[in-house]
């Protein structure tokens, strides 16, 4: 009875593999499209597209399967994987190993902004190899990847000159809810779920408390942007309201 069991278990790791294969291909072929199409951009630009893309589909996807299509992850947690879950998580794992794949080849993104990558592709590749809590780590994919479009729009608005407008402001402050409330607020319940639970693995715990401390490490660097721009919008207030006038500048402002 062991080979039949084998068997079924060997299908089900060849489909992952060729799903994560399927996807990073997908991945790859996305940003050489956009690359082509937008040669006169940086390799950045067209790797930001591609996170774009991937934050707006992925949180459609994982949201659903979170809310909708179930199980709930603060109380099943540890539960077989569903199929949907898994085509999901193995999505956004190709998506994960193309950018932090360019992240390092390129040297733009900075020690905490790895490590959540590699978390996250460990605690991907740990569920599917399991096939069990997919639950908790699709929940976690979706609070995560939800303030991605807007991080990237950030981005966009900053390369285009369009940063400093009321769009700018909204962009900045639904950022900055969103990752408080859920990231910080409904990632600490999923957490706290996920350690409480007799039914995932030490090492799924060790890791979901790796990945939110990393968050609150993130949250440090938020708060410390958010001081800024407050102090910012109060002395320019206070030099207007003062009657003293700013000098003029080039067009280029101090980034935040």
């Amino acid at each position: 009875q062991l080979i039949p069991s084998f068997s079924v278990h060997s299908r089900m790791m060849l489909s992952v593999i060729f799903q994560v294969t399927c996807s990073l291909t997908a991945w790859l072929s996305l940003y050489a499209g956009f690359c082509y199409w937008n040669q006169h951009r940086t390799y950045e630009w067209s790797c930001r597209l591609v996170s774009l893309m991937h934050g707006v589909l992925v949180t459609c996807l994982s949201g659903y399967v979170a809310l909708t299509d179930g199980p709930w992850p603060l109380t099943h947690t540890g539960t077989p994987n569903t199929p949907l879950q898994v085509h999901v998580l193995c999505l956004t794992l190709g998506y994960f190993i193309f950018d932090l794949s360019w992240c390092m080849y390129f040297k733009t993104e900075g020690d905490l902004m790895l490590s959540h990558h590699m978390l996250s592709i460990g605690g991907m590749v740990l569920v599917l190899g399991l096939g069990k809590s997919a639950t908790e780590i699709n929940a976690i994919v979706f609070i995560s990847e939800i303030t991605n479009p807007l991080l990237q729009a950030r981005w966009f608005l900053r390369e285009t000159g369009c940063y400093h407008s009321f769009i700018g402001e909204v962009v900045d402050f639904s950022f900055v809810a969103l990752f408080m409330m859920l990231r910080i607020g409904v990632g600490g319940q999923i957490i706290y779920s996920v350690i409480v639970s007799s039914s995932p693995i030490w090492l799924l715990k060790a890791g979901g408390l790796a990945m939110y401390i990393v968050s609150l490490g993130f949250m440090i660097e938020i708060c410390s942007f958010a001081r800024r721009k407050v102090l910012k919008k109060y002395h320019a207030w206070k030099s207007v309201s003062g009657g003293v006038v700013p000098l003029k500048t080039n067009g280029h402002l101090a980034p935040h």
